[in-house]
């Protein structure tokens, strides 16, 4: 599949700082990408960069095939962007603000399309209401509708389930997830919010300090940086005992209580996990069940960032 967004060790810096180093990205067409990470790590400024608004120290880009520096308008064309902080005409009311941006992007006849937008994001009700009179929330579901009037093959959203209800985040990630299986619409997501990462990219980027430490699926992610797997087990009757044996083996590294009745959830080794299996049969736990337990992105992002402290420390 082609690439929609490609970074080769892109780089900014400002005098002495290195904001983003060395950046590698290769983002197919139809793919949700996360850019994730802390504030002040530098998601911000690689969007900057891509959208052709801040110039790299070193490095290159292609958004489309287009270099954004060369063709920052073609680029701009094609890609909707959301910003973290979002700005309207306060005067004018939401319909007439997305009317503006249609304008400005030489685009005729949206008005039923500007109506769909406004339903796709819960704001049928404000659409005639002056956007000064917005809260946050709804100035962050506005710049959603925004981004998309001029029905762009590329959606960059910096931070956008900002001071948005926890039923309006529901519709916004439900949103970008249909916007991508059946428009193939690339999407890049930029977040510090690790839950809601995990819940809508296919891939991500985890970024530290400047750098990309960790790219890929929160599975291939956890099996990379850990290089065990988390099991859980599931047995008939209680479980202390079959904790103490769990505990005794020496390939197993820890046990937890698992969230369902009756289970724990061992880390271990991929390659003993029929032994400690035995071990448990052998010695008269009754297991019922057995299945591998992916690390959340929380749990992931975590090490990454507590190893990095340590690599700089």
């Amino acid at each position: 599949m082609a690439s929609a967004i490609r970074t080769i060790d892109l780089t900014k810096r400002y005098d002495e700082a290195t904001v983003v180093n060395g950046l590698d990205l290769d983002i197919e067409t139809g793919e949700v990408f996360g850019l994730l990470g802390p504030n002040g790590a530098g998601k911000t400024t690689t969007i900057l960069m891509l959208l052709g608004l801040t110039e790299p120290s070193s490095g290159s880009m292609e958004i489309l095939g287009l270099d954004p520096r060369r063709h920052p308008l073609e680029v701009k064309r094609r890609v909707g962007y959301l910003p973290d902080a979002v700005g309207f005409y306060d005067d004018l009311t939401g319909r007439q603000n997305l009317r503006f941006t249609a304008r400005l992007n030489q685009i005729d006849d949206m008005d039923h399309t500007i109506d769909d937008l406004l339903g796709q994001v819960g704001l049928q009700a404000a659409a005639d209401q002056p956007a000064g009179e917005y809260s946050r929330g709804m100035k962050q579901r506005l710049g959603m509708a925004d981004a998309l009037v001029k029905d762009p093959s590329i959606l960059i959203l910096d931070e956008p389930t900002t001071a948005i209800d926890p039923e309006g985040v529901a519709e916004i990630l439900d949103m970008i997830r249909r916007l991508a299986v059946e428009k193939q619409v690339t999407v890049l997501l930029s977040s510090h919010l690790l839950n809601q990462v995990q819940a809508v990219c296919d891939r991500v980027a985890i970024f530290v300090a400047g750098s990309v430490v960790a790219q890929g699926t929160p599975h291939d992610l956890a099996a990379e940086q850990v290089g065990h797997v988390r099991v859980e087990f599931r047995f008939a009757g209680d479980v202390a005992t079959a904790r103490s044996r769990l505990g005794q083996i020496a390939t197993v590294d820890d046990v937890i209580v698992g969230r369902v009745p009756n289970s724990l959830i061992a880390t271990l080794d991929p390659g003993t996990l029929a032994d400690t299996v035995n071990g448990l049969v052998s010695g008269g736990s009754k297991l019922v069940g057995v299945r591998r337990v992916d690390d959340d992105l929380d749990a992931i992002y975590r090490r990454y960032f507590e190893t990095r402290e340590e690599v700089t420390a």
